[in-house]
């Protein structure tokens, strides 16, 4: 990944939290014949597990990704977080001088590690049940693995298998135009505001928030 150093993210505490934020990865691998794959999976990252952390999950017993994976070789898994266009109107610069063009503002990080599969039945279900907890927890009903029938439970977990990715490096690009005046910078919060008011643009608010928010390593 291209890194220009004012928009290196090195911090575990905050790629972390994207990652929990944004479970949603694309993992990306080589499989037995040499060719890149991706698939969308949700991972769980256990931060204690290794230096950089273990990313868990589990795909369908029928998705080659659990047997075809080359194992000797790293897997990928990005994680996506706020992205949006950034107008070189929003710039005092503009005005000025005129010399600003378009670019694109983003968050995302790259965890690369070890792929092995599980295929064990205690470990998919305590899995799941943590799963399902992390992402039920605060509803008005929150479900429970417990709450289907236990054959019915038994059978679902018959049809998945479970991953383990041990991270062996993690790295974030927090591309918020830290390369940009103060002003330029008040420029782009606003602008970024001001488009998801008028369209309900979550990933222009969220960014506006990031961008605004961002402070620089101690």
């Amino acid at each position: 990944m291209y890194q220009p150093s004012h928009f290196v993210e090195t911090r575990s505490a905050v790629l972390h939290e994207l990652i929990r934020t944004r479970p949603l990865a694309t993992l990306v691998r080589l499989d037995a014949a040499g060719e890149l794959q991706a698939d969308a999976v949700p991972l769980l990252l256990e931060a204690g597990a290794s230096p950089h952390g273990t990313l868990r999950g589990h795909v369908a017993r029928a998705n080659p990704l659990w047997r075809d994976t080359r194992f000797d070789a790293p897997v990928l898994a990005l994680f996506q977080g706020p992205q949006a266009y950034v107008s070189p109107s929003w710039y005092p610069t503009k005005a000025e001088t005129g010399k600003v063009v378009p670019t694109w503002n983003y968050i995302v990080v790259q965890a690369r590690g070890t792929l092995r599969a599980i295929d064990d039945a205690a470990w998919l279900r305590d899995f799941v049940g943590r799963l399902t907890a992390r992402f039920e927890t605060g509803r008005a009903a929150p479900w429970s693995i417990d709450d289907a029938p236990s054959d019915y439970t038994q059978a679902m977990l018959r049809a998945i298998v479970g991953i383990e990715i041990e991270l062996t490096s993690l790295v974030g690009k927090w591309k918020l135009s830290q390369n940009r005046t103060p002003a330029e910078r008040e420029g782009v919060v606003a602008g970024l505001r001001g488009d998801a008011a008028r369209s309900g643009d979550a990933q222009a608010a969220a960014l506006a928030d990031a961008v605004a928010g961002w402070r620089a390593p101690d």
